[in-house]
């Protein structure tokens, strides 16, 4: 019985019922002017649908009173951008005119039936209402007098519910508007998986830093060696802090310019960053870097910054080659140290991960795994 009641308690009963009164106000008017001819505010609609305009304002109103306050109702709040869009906005308009007069219908005569209903029980006299003005006044007529207020309560229930769902059918999403939605949901994912590469490279690989740097700082003893990790600690810890502003940018403001992140011509501090966790590292740049296009040369750095990290993570303080060739029109990168005790599993790992992605969406290769007694990491980004 609750569950029946329980679209008396909704707002949206009496929004959606509001909604299906509206189109009976320019009727009204019309018959005012012309009542021998109820039907041409049905004619008006079809030039008034075929406006672009129009689907974009019953848009707003369905939205509105059909579906307040739902997350995904369904309804577009564009224009017509095309001629299908403009006949399905005509096809709504009479939809919605034929439904509102029924809606205005039970409105009026459902509740004066009942009054009628109760005044025969009392023994007056229907006010030459149909059928009813041929019935004996009676008691028995006050048994009868809720019947048409239910009906009434089914009939605006009803009436809601068709309606709403022919607002979903014919003023929903084009198939051009849907896919257009998709593209920008599409859009907003890859930017959010960037961001959450950017944190867990840049953060990633200064936690990884300092926490080598402070195991070393306490295995050797040596107050010298301490000051020196320190040292490396707080800058390290600096940059994080750098990379860490830069990302919150790009979340703060959605035009900040990308060329603010780092470059692999900041491959420099990145090295000297790892050398003074205690990794030895043998460096070799060849080839034009500067002139290395911004998207490539920021997915580049990112790439390195996440082999060392791993370097440091799972190996510790290890000998470390790193190779960074420009060549024709290609950047080629590689990371070779000693094998740890235990060999990671091919694909394991986010970082492993993160590397074959940034490779993948700039349509280049990435190899990682043991190779002659080493770990090996060889990254190719096209540069055009």
């Amino acid at each position: 019985m609750s569950r029946l009641l329980r679209p008396l308690l909704r707002a949206t009963t009496y929004t959606r019922l509001l909604h299906l009164w509206v189109p009976m106000l320019m009727v009204s008017v019309w018959l005012f002017i012309d009542p021998t001819t109820p039907w041409m505010p049905a004619l008006f609609l079809v030039p008034l649908g075929l406006v672009p305009a129009m689907r974009r304002g019953e848009g707003i109103q369905a939205l509105l009173m059909l579906t307040p306050g739902e997350p995904e109702p369904g309804i577009s709040q564009a224009p017509a951008a095309n001629w299908r869009d403009r006949l399905r906005t005509v096809l709504w308009l009479e939809l919605r005119m034929l439904l509102g007069g029924a809606a205005v219908f039970a409105s009026v005569w459902l509740p004066i039936l009942t009054f009628e209903l109760v005044q025969c029980a009392w023994g007056g006299a229907p006010a030459g209402i149909l059928l009813l003005d041929r019935l004996p006044p009676h008691r028995a007529w006050a048994l009868l007098a809720p019947l048409p207020l239910l009906v009434f309560y089914g009939v605006a229930v009803g009436l809601g519910e068709l309606i709403t769902a022919a607002a979903r059918r014919l003023l929903g999403p084009s198939a051009a508007e849907r896919l257009a939605a998709l593209e920008e949901r599409t859009e907003q994912l890859l930017e959010r998986t960037r961001i959450a590469r950017e944190l867990h490279d840049s953060i990633g690989h200064a936690l990884t830093l300092a926490v080598v740097q402070a195991g070393a700082a306490r295995a050797a003893g040596d107050p010298e060696f301490t000051d020196r990790a320190l040292g490396a600690i707080e800058e390290t810890g600096r940059a994080a802090l750098e990379d860490l502003e830069r990302v919150l940018g790009v979340l703060r403001e959605a035009e900040r310019p990308v060329s603010a992140r780092p470059t692999l011509a900041d491959a420099g501090r990145l090295l000297e960053s790892a050398r003074a966790s205690g990794a030895k590292i043998d460096a070799e740049v060849t080839g034009p870097v500067e002139g290395v296009p911004g998207p490539v040369s920021r997915e580049g750095y990112r790439i390195l910054q996440e082999a060392l990290t791993n370097v440091l993570r799972h190996a510790g303080a290890v000998p470390v080659r790193v190779r960074v060739r420009v060549t024709g029109g290609a950047l080629a990168l590689e990371v070779r140290n000693p094998l740890p005790g235990a060999i990671p599993g091919p694909g394991r790992g986010s970082g492993l991960r993160g590397i074959r992605e940034r490779a993948g969406l700039l349509g280049g290769t990435a190899v990682t795994g043991p190779e002659e007694g080493d770990w090996r990491v060889r990254v190719e980004l096209p540069l055009g």
